[in-house]
């Protein structure tokens, strides 16, 4: 932890000032929605995109804060909620990220401080979700001043998100590759407000899990996404 980032001092307008945060999140539409809540509130953020890098991470550095998505590449973000939950010395707060509203019961379950649901763009309700779970001595003195804005991610990381789903898509078939990607999209299309693309994911995962012919759909949610490359963002 950087010893600088340790002396300082949150404040009304900066509240997690002082802090340092760790993603372990995949998508980068969704890491960039949180580089710029944490710059906005005044805490430093790293990322790691699988389970794998995080372990690397934490080997070396300790942040004050942890967010992590419960789906990522190499395994479930819950088994890493758990084990980080159970170690000693813990990480002040833990928490679990998903688009998924049903999953904040298996986060909790796993030992998390608290969930925060995609898409995450309101600053107060971002700020807030750290906030609470922080000791009195990393809270800001005084009244806190309250921003109901909203960010806005550069799109560029949406379409480097959707350029990453259209490599595994036009990979060789394999039924762990459509658990994962229709995951990944579903929570891409939350965070851009894509109904269309979140659908089209859904359906895809609803014919693996019943084990029907999902050719058709991979296809389909190929031609979308190749579609929203070619326009630039979502339609």
């Amino acid at each position: 932890m950087d010893d600088f980032m340790l002396k300082q001092t949150p404040t009304s307008d900066r509240p997690l000032l002082g802090i340092t945060a760790l993603v372990v999140e995949d998508s980068l539409f969704a890491c960039e929605a949180l580089r710029l809540l944490c710059q906005r509130s005044g805490a430093r953020l790293r990322r790691a995109d699988s389970i794998e890098h995080a372990r690397k991470h934490l080997g070396v550095y300790r942040p004050c804060v942890i967010m992590i998505d419960v789906g990522l590449p190499d395994g479930s973000g819950l088994d890493l909620i758990a084990m980080l939950a159970a170690a000693s010395p813990r990480i002040e707060v833990i928490l679990g990220i998903s688009g998924d509203l049903d999953a904040e019961h298996d986060v909790m379950e796993a030992g998390a401080d608290g969930f925060i649901a995609k898409p995450i763009a309101n600053l107060a309700a971002f700020q807030d979700s750290i906030l609470r779970h922080l000791p009195a001595h990393r809270q800001p003195p005084g009244p806190r001043m309250v921003s109901n804005e909203t960010i806005n991610p550069d799109l560029v990381a949406y379409r480097d998100d959707l350029h990453h789903v259209s490599e595994i898509l036009n990979r060789p078939k394999s039924t762990a590759k459509i658990s994962y990607v229709t995951q990944l999209l579903d929570g891409i299309a939350r965070s851009a407000q894509d109904d269309a693309l979140g659908k089209a994911a859904k359906s895809l995962a609803a014919l693996h899990s019943t084990g029907d012919d999902t050719t058709g759909g991979v296809t389909a949610l190929s031609d979308m996404v190749e579609q929203r490359i070619a326009a630039g963002g979502p339609l």
